[in-house]
């Protein structure tokens, strides 16, 4: 095959190309459960399917794909401060964020500036990721707001230069 990547380059590489910051959420038996993902895409429009890639170690995305559902809420610009409650796990991050469940009965976040439904469609094996998607089953947005980029080890937000 071709030659080994060195992983901090490979990570600097990346690390050039911005992404958008979301949380996937479920209800799970314990109650609402979410996990932060850069790695989501749009995969079709027909079928409406969407994608993001949980690393294999995550203790989250277990939970999530039990349920069969889940909702992609993709973060503004001022939700910083939820990353980071749900990254670090000190304290229960659902004691401080508002929310209403979709009609999968995943949780919706408030202040999001669009809202993903899902079904899980097919869980592929990506190395040391799985590739997730989703069949959509509805949809919301918001005209308000600017969402939340991940761009080098920084967040920041999206300008329009129209």
């Amino acid at each position: 095959m071709g030659e080994i990547i060195d992983g901090d380059l490979y990570r600097k590489v990346l690390g050039r190309y911005p992404t958008g910051v979301t949380i996937v959420t479920a209800t799970g038996e314990e109650g609402p459960i979410g996990m932060v993902i850069g790695s989501f895409v749009s995969v079709s429009l027909e079928p409406p399917l969407v994608g993001f890639l949980p690393a294999k170690v995550s203790q989250t995305w277990p939970l999530i794909e039990a349920t069969g559902m889940f909702c992609v809420n993709v973060l503004a610009d001022d939700q910083q401060g939820l990353v980071d409650s749900f990254v670090r796990k000190d304290d229960d991050p659902w004691a401080s964020v508002p929310f209403q469940l979709a009609a999968s009965g995943s949780p919706i976040m408030e202040g999001a500036v669009a809202v993903i439904d899902c079904s899980i469609d097919r869980v592929v094996d990506a190395g040391d990721h799985w590739f997730v998607t989703g069949e959509v089953a509805g949809v919301e947005y918001s005209e308000e707001g600017s969402p939340l980029v991940f761009l080098g080890g920084a967040y920041g937000r999206f300008e329009s230069r129209s």
